[in-house]
């Protein structure tokens, strides 16, 4: 007994100090993280667990260790805004993929990067056809950044010297057959509103909707549940 609720207070504790050594080292998202970023989350996080279950070992040592840790990443970081040269050797350089119609296989080989998973993130951005990529570059962060030729960049109001009504989310009103009451309330209609809606458009029951969404202007975009799946693999 004595030994699971030192597991407990044990654990409870590495959860505290690992809050704090992130709020310390700073908030990132996975995407942002770099490699050493990533390998030094990873470390804390090993040895938290190693101290959550120390029941006879000294947990100040896993705990010692946590911080050292931390300080290092803190410290490398504070270098890095420091210093160009400290930053590039520790991070390393963004890489040049693709510029104007010439794929860079050394790059490629650098980054250790297979071309396929480059189309994958291709299509992922919305490019189906690398003619409409002009420049293609691997981040630090392990994303790709895509700069897509002039003439097929999308064209923005302020091309035609237009200023449009700010955007707004659109409220969602069927999930899944279900209609979200609340929402439905919220956006000043009534179930006897939206099955007039729904039959207009050819719909008899929300079961047969897979999402429903409204935007400000009363516009109904209703997407149909249906259970058919293309399986067909294009890309392979």
């Amino acid at each position: 007994m004595q030994d699971i609720l030192k597991v407990i207070i044990l654990s409870i504790v590495s959860e505290i100090v690992l809050f704090i050594l992130a709020k310390l080292m700073g908030n990132k998202e996975i995407s942002q993280l770099s490699m050493f970023d990533y390998v030094i989350g990873i470390t804390i996080g090993s040895i938290a667990a190693e101290m959550a279950t120390a029941l006879e070992s000294d947990y100040m040592q896993p705990l010692v260790a946590m911080i050292v840790y931390a300080l290092v990443a803190i410290a490398i970081s504070l270098l890095c805004e420091k210093s160009l040269k400290a930053r590039r050797f520790i991070y390393g350089n963004s890489l040049v993929l693709l510029d104007n119609g010439k794929l860079y296989r050394k790059n490629f080989k650098t980054a250790k990067l297979d071309l396929n998973e480059f189309l994958v993130q291709c299509r992922v951005n919305g490019y189906f056809n690398l003619s409409e990529v002009k420049t293609a570059i691997l981040e630090t962060n392990g994303k790709i950044s895509f700069l897509p030729k002039s003439i097929n960049r999308p064209t923005t109001p302020a091309d035609f010297n237009m200023a449009p009504e700010p955007a707004s989310l659109d409220v969602n009103l069927i999930v899944d057959g279900r209609i979200l009451h609340e929402n439905l309330q919220a956006c000043g209609h009534d179930e006897m509103w939206l099955q007039k809606q729904l039959v207009s458009q050819g719909f008899e029951k929300p079961e047969q909707i897979f999402l429903a969404t409204l935007d400000r202007q009363d516009n109904l975009s209703i997407y149909e549940n249906t259970d058919l799946k293309s399986s067909h693999d294009f890309f392979e």
